[in-house]
């Protein structure tokens, strides 16, 4: 209970203090008294519950009610008022006073003055409703004479208007749209000044959400304070998606911010299930009963919705049950079943065919109370004073039925139920009195009582399980425990509501800009609304079907703003309307939108300039405005006045583009304004005589750092009496007039590094010209620009693309708005369309990022380029080319695109087994996309393969015959690399040689390095099993940078074994000639720097305590080939006149006793032309002859000789001379050679006479692989 006292007469505060006092007894005792009351109904004995009910009244929900009415009064003049009255409710009422239904400011009157006389309005308001009560004050004049003797202004002077103060409110810092998820939290925050901040007028903080007031609660935190407002949103529902506004409000004015809050549908509990419903409202709460509406949710991406589940759960519990077996498909139902007294929380969840959505929020608690219960309370006063408070059916009566009901109506119709409502009959009884309800159909007389067994108590009920669309007529009875009244008067035909279905789709939408990030939206309403409840908006990128809910609670009005869209992507967006029945169709798709700030007014420009005068005419400039408003500055308009004259004309009727502007006058004085009424004052014409230039003109600015920016600028319109020669930069610190000098040396160009700022300090600077004249008039005064580089700015960069070999600046912005532009120029000139294909450049922009790509890069291409972006904060930078930095990136740019796949080596041959020829060669890589051509004498050959891993690529020739030899060459290409080694073999019937045309190869028609001794074969045996056999030689030998090794490799080996070495018949023993040693798996012996008499049959016997085994290898040179060095002497350099045949020839000595054609002999360094000729005889002498020498002849020649044991390379320099040039003598020199130790190691075969060694024991061997008759060896394996 609250109350609210203001002034009265003083003589009946007594009266007043007992009234209270004994109304708090009467209440008292009345609690009591019902606690201990029993009442019979229909023979049974019932206990009341009322004493619990008021026991708990304060927590339960109820509207305000007055418990104590105001009275009404009749005073004099310069008396004290005092109303009294007393409020019921919870939660608490707020109340307000009214005077003749006009807002009461001053509720306290002290002295009241016949001004005062008027009827005075309490109105008591909580969330549940509002009561109101009135009582009229009468004010009377103690001496009517005298009063009209005074001046009708006398106490208007006296009272002076109030002048409240102004205090001005400026928000600093302002929340922005916020984009949540349920279950989240949020804060906006706000901070302001106060102009003046007065301690004891301080504004107040007012939170809205579309336009309803917020204040603390469970839901939301609000905290204020000091200059900062924050309202925070602890756990996010979609009940609280909307537009948030906070009003700092004082009594000489407000200020105000709003932005949007998005709440989206948080994770479902099922894939594909919706999202939770919202907004739950609990109307005509009664004694068991509530009815309870909501909001559908979107289902923009989920499956239409089949219904929902009402669950409820009472205060002080946490146990919910559902109210409904089967899902309802409307957003509205009565919850019945409720306990009188008892306070409830509702939620709603959602369901379609994939699942159950998450619960909504719940609900605010709701008491289930008879509403008409204080209307029903009688007083009795006694000697004039209130003495008994009771119920109208507590008093005692005569034993009669209760009167008719009266006033019977429909307060709410629905589709399956009616809530009537009516006026109760005056009663007064102890005896209890409820009603009947009886209903019939509109076109009949059979009346039906709707309540048989559950008595009502209340003048209101809802009458559930109607048909739809269908007329009732409806009548009350009144009933005591000692009969029932006569039926009321029946209500006309009340015709239930009928299902008509969704609405309609809206109409038209259309779409336009807004800001940066936002589109407003509006469309037409449907032409079905059908109980429309708002509307659900649908956002999708141009170009593809992803549809997302741009809100997620229903929108009352045809108009919304879309935020937290991408500024520069297109979008279009269509709407849903929505009833209690779910969504209607879409409406059809908006046109594409691209989100960009909507177009306002640009601003004035300013500082008009006069950059010639010669008496006739004049030359105007002036700066462009600092706000485009969205779009480039098209045009501007002129206007001029006289001098001392007010009156503004339009100097043309065109307007122009460009901010230069020349007019000729005949007249003497003129002040000119630019759009704005900004003026350049008077002007007076003179000769250029004093001046011997003109000053330049706008000055702009770029890469600006903490300590140095660059200033650009135009050259004067007048020009003097001669060329000018260079210009001057001059820059102060803003708000000084001391000038600095930045350029001692003038600079002939129209820009200038100007260094040595200070971080973080603001300049202003000016340009002069200079030609033999002498200096000329400074420009005006640039803006003043800020020594700070943009935050999160960077440099322009500069490489060779890896791919394309092209020259590449790249450059990223940190700032890219709309309408923003890469500029890109060479030496602070812009370079246009034109100077693009002149220069061949190509600029490409991808988002943030630009390049400068150099298409055909020469050498004057060095210079300094820069950068800049229009619409920002002037993001800029630059990047300067010298001419030897160009010069290595040309180098690399040519590498790149025109590149050579290296190679390991070049294109060789083996021969194997059974008249087969294998030729390959090896790139240092390749990729799985190289392609490759074999040619045989100019005829394309098929059937090569490669390994990408090894780079080898490879062809095997099954017959290789003397038909077969020429010149064999292989191409290769692979991406934009290319390749290609060529190979001639000429063969010698008698002795097997083959030559190359780069160099002569002599090998050995015999197997050279690991060979099967017996190829593979099929042998079955008696039990008709197959093997496969095949003998392998493994006793090697291999040169060494000391010497020669053999090698035996064994299966195995153990401490048991012993090995000897023999040479001939004799045993070797380890030492500093002969290096015994070896491993597990093989056995070594090394011959130190070899000489004839190590020729000879070598052999190793490995013995344990069963068996032997002997393995022996020739060295005599007797039927096999060997070799044990090689020798290589040459001493030469060569200096020639043109148009000579030069002839290298140098001795080889190669001591290879017979078989003196297996060796290796190539010069390097040349291509394979018809301009050279190698030549050899006798397997000793070799020459290169180089035909029509030139100049392009000069330079290192390598002749290598080797064989398979290694071999030795020299260098060879030729210098050519033109006619007539001096030809330095020739100083012999020793040309250091290169020793080349051998790629494999060389396989012998054994001696035919020697016997096959005894078996050795060992583990058994794994069986061979089964193979069909016929099966060849395989192809050795590939070196690497």
């Amino acid at each position: 209970t609250l109350c609210f006292v203001f002034s009265s007469e003083a003589m009946e505060e007594r009266y007043e203090h007992k009234t209270q006092s004994r109304i708090q007894e009467v209440v008292r005792i009345y609690k009591l008294s019902l606690s201990r009351r029993a009442f019979t109904l229909d023979g049974n004995c019932v206990r009341t519950k009322m004493g619990d009910k008021y026991v708990h009244e304060e927590p339960m929900i109820r509207g305000p009610k007055f418990l104590v009415r105001l009275r009404s009064h009749t005073v004099f003049e310069n008396t004290p008022i005092k109303l009294f009255c007393t409020v019921g409710g919870f939660p608490t009422p707020d109340v307000k006073w009214y005077i003749d239904l006009e807002t009461c400011v001053l509720l306290c009157i002290y002295r009241c003055s016949t001004d005062d006389t008027a009827q005075y309005t309490a109105v008591a308001c909580n969330i549940h409703g509002q009561a109101s009560s009135q009582a009229s004050i009468i004010v009377k004049t103690l001496f009517p004479s005298l009063s009209h003797s005074l001046s009708p202004n006398l106490s208007a002077a006296m009272l002076p208007k109030i002048q409240y103060t102004k205090i001005n409110i400026t928000f600093l810092e302002k929340f922005g749209p916020v984009f949540a998820t349920e279950g989240e939290s949020a804060s906006l925050t706000a901070t302001m000044t106060l102009n003046p901040n007065l301690a004891n007028l301080q504004p107040e903080a007012q939170w809205y959400r579309d336009d309803t007031r917020l204040f603390d609660s469970k839901w939301v935190k609000i905290d204020t304070g000091r200059g900062v407002t924050t309202l925070t949103l602890p756990n996010l529902f979609k009940d609280d998606e909307g537009l948030y506004t906070i009003r700092m409000v004082t009594k000489g004015g407000s200020a105000e911010h709003s932005a949007f809050v998005s709440v989206s549908d948080g994770p479902p509990p099922v894939p594909g299930a919706p999202g939770a419903p919202m907004d739950i409202k609990i109307h005509d709460a009664n004694r068991d009963y509530v009815i309870v509406s909501w909001k559908p949710p979107n289902t923009t991406t989920e499956g239409p919705i089949l219904g929902y589940f009402v669950d409820k759960c009472e205060v002080g519990t946490e146990n919910w049950t559902q109210c409904n077996d089967h899902p309802i498909k409307i957003c509205k139902y009565p919850v019945s079943g409720l306990f009188e007294g008892h306070s409830y929380y509702f939620r709603i969840r959602a369901v379609n065919s994939q699942g159950i959505s998450k619960p909504s929020r719940m609900s605010d608690p709701i008491a289930a109370l008879d509403p008409t219960e204080f209307e029903r309370l009688h007083a009795k006063k006694l000697g004039g004073k209130l003495d008994v408070v009771s119920y109208h059916d507590d008093v005692e009566a005569d034993g009669k039925p209760p009167g008719a009901p009266s006033g019977i109506y429909a307060s709410e119709t629905d589709r399956t139920y009616v809530v009537l409502s009516w006026k109760a009959p005056a009663y007064s009884s102890k005896a209890p009195m409820w009603y009947y309800i009886e209903k019939c159909m509109a076109d009949s007389g059979a009346w039906q009582r709707v309540n048989t067994q559950i008595p009502i108590r209340s003048p209101r009920y809802a009458v559930f399980d109607l048909a739809e669309g269908k007329q009732y007529k409806f009548r009350v009875l009144s009933a005591n425990m000692y009969g029932v009244s006569e039926p009321s008067e029946p209500t006309g035909p009340i015709e239930t509501q009928e299902l008509k279905g969704v609405p309609s789709a809206p109409g038209q939408v259309i779409s336009t800009r807004e800001t940066n990030t936002s589109v407003l939206i509006q469309w037409a309403p449907p032409k079905e609304p059908n109980n429309l409840i708002g509307y659900y908006i649908d956002q999708c990128v141009k170009g593809s079907k992803d549809w997302t809910s741009a809100n997620h609670k229903p929108h009352k009005n045809t108009k919304f703003v879309v935020s937290g869209l991408t500024t520069g992507e297109t979008y279009m967006f269509r709407v849903q309307a929505i009833n209690e029945l779910g969504l209607s169709d879409e409406s059809q798709e908006s046109a594409p939108l691209t989100v960009k700030a909507a177009l306002t007014h640009p601003s004035a420009p300013y500082d008009i300039a006069m950059l010639n005068c010669d008496g006739h005419s004049m030359v105007l400039n002036w700066k462009k405005p600092s706000h485009s408003g969205g779009a480039n500055i098209k045009e501007y308009y002129v206007d001029k006045r006289r001098s001392g004259t007010t009156m503004w004309r339009e100097v043309h009727i065109k307007p122009i583009t460009e901010r230069l502007y020349k007019r000729v006058y005949n007249v003497i004085e003129l002040s000119t304004q630019i759009q704005s009424n900004t003026n350049v004052g008077l002007c007076l014409f003179s000769s250029h005589s004093v001046c011997p230039l003109g000053p330049a003109y706008d000055l702009t600015f770029s890469e600006v750092r903490d300590n140095s920016l660059v200033v650009e600028w135009k050259k004067p319109v007048y020009t003097g009496s001669g060329p000018i020669t260079g210009y001057h930069v001059e820059y102060a610190k803003k708000g000084t007039s001391d000038w600095t000098t930045a350029n001692e040396t003038a600079v002939s160009h129209r820009f200038l590094k100007v260094t040595g700022l200070e971080a973080g300090t603001s300049y202003v600077l000016r340009v002069r010209a200079v030609n033999a004249a002498g200096v000329g008039m400074a420009s005006m005064a640039s803006d003043p620009v800020t020594a700070k580089a943009v935050e999160g700015s960077q440099e322009v960069s500069c490489v060779v693309d890896e791919k394309s070999g092209d020259i590449v600046l790249s450059f990223e912005s940190c700032q890219l708005n709309e309408g923003s532009q890469f500029i890109w120029k060479k030496d602070y000139k812009e370079i246009t369309d034109f100077s693009k294909g002149k220069m061949h450049f190509k600029i490409l922009n991808v988002h943030h990022l630009s390049k400068l790509i150099f298409k055909n890069a020469e050498k004057e291409d060095f210079g300094t380029y820069s950068v800049s972006v229009t619409n920002t904060e002037g993001v800029s930078s630059s990047y300067t080319i010298s001419a030897e930095e160009l010069a290595k990136m040309l180098a690399l740019s040519y590498d790149i695109r025109h590149p050579i796949i290296p190679l390991k080596s070049e294109l060789a041959y083996k021969i194997l087994e059974r008249g087969r020829m294998r030729f390959w060669l090896q790139a240092e890589e390749i990729s799985s996309n190289v392609t490759y051509k074999f040619f045989a004498n100019n005829k394309e050959l098929s059937g090569m393969g490669h390994d990408v891993s090894s780079g080898i690529i490879e062809f095997i020739m099954d017959h290789f015959t003397e038909e077969n030899e020429g010149t064999f060459t292989c191409q290769i290409t692979d991406g934009g690399g290319k390749a290609q080694s060529s190979l001639v073999l000429i063969g010698d019937g008698k002795r097997g040689q083959l030559m190359f045309s780069l160099g002569i190869s002599l090998l050995p028609l015999s197997t050279t390095g690991p060979h099967f001794s017996e190829f593979l074969s099929l042998q079955v045996g008696d039990d008709c099993s197959v093997s496969l056999v095949c003998k392998v030689i493994t006793l090697v030998i291999k040169c060494t940078a000391t010497g020669i090794q053999l090698q035996c490799h064994m299966k195995y080996y153990t401490s048991e074994m012993n090995i000897t070495w023999c040479h001939g018949e004799t045993k070797l023993s380890h030492s500093d000639k002969m290096m015994i040693g070896g491993t597990p798996a093989m056995a070594t012996m090394e011959v130190i720097e070899p000489v004839e008499k190590d020729k000879g049959m070598y052999s190793i016997v490995i013995t344990d305590r069963e068996n032997s085994h002997k393995r022996t290898l020739d060295l005599s040179g007797e039927g096999q080939f060997i070799s044990l060095s090689l020798s290589l002497s040459l001493s030469l350099s060569l200096s020639l006149s043109l148009s000579l045949s030069l002839s290298l020839s140098l001795s080889l000595s190669v001591k290879m006793g017979m078989e003196t054609t297996h060796g290796f002999l190539s010069f390097l360094t040349f291509d394979f032309v018809f301009q050279y000729v190698v030549s050899l005889d006798q397997g000793k002498f070799a020459s290169l002859t180089i035909k029509g020498v030139s100049m392009e002849d000069s330079g290192r020649y390598t002749m290598i000789v080797q064989n398979k044991y290694g071999g030795e390379s020299v260098d060879i320099v030729v210098s050519v001379y033109r006619h007539g040039e001096k030809i330095p003598e020739a100083k012999p020199t020793l040309t250091p050679k290169i020793l080349i130790p051998p790629k494999v190691p060389i396989e012998i075969p054994q001696p035919k006479t020697q016997p096959a060694p005894s078996p050795a024991p060992s583990t058994p061997s794994p069986a061979p692989p089964k193979a069909g008759r016929g099966v060849k060896s395989p192809t050795p394996t590939r070196r690497k």
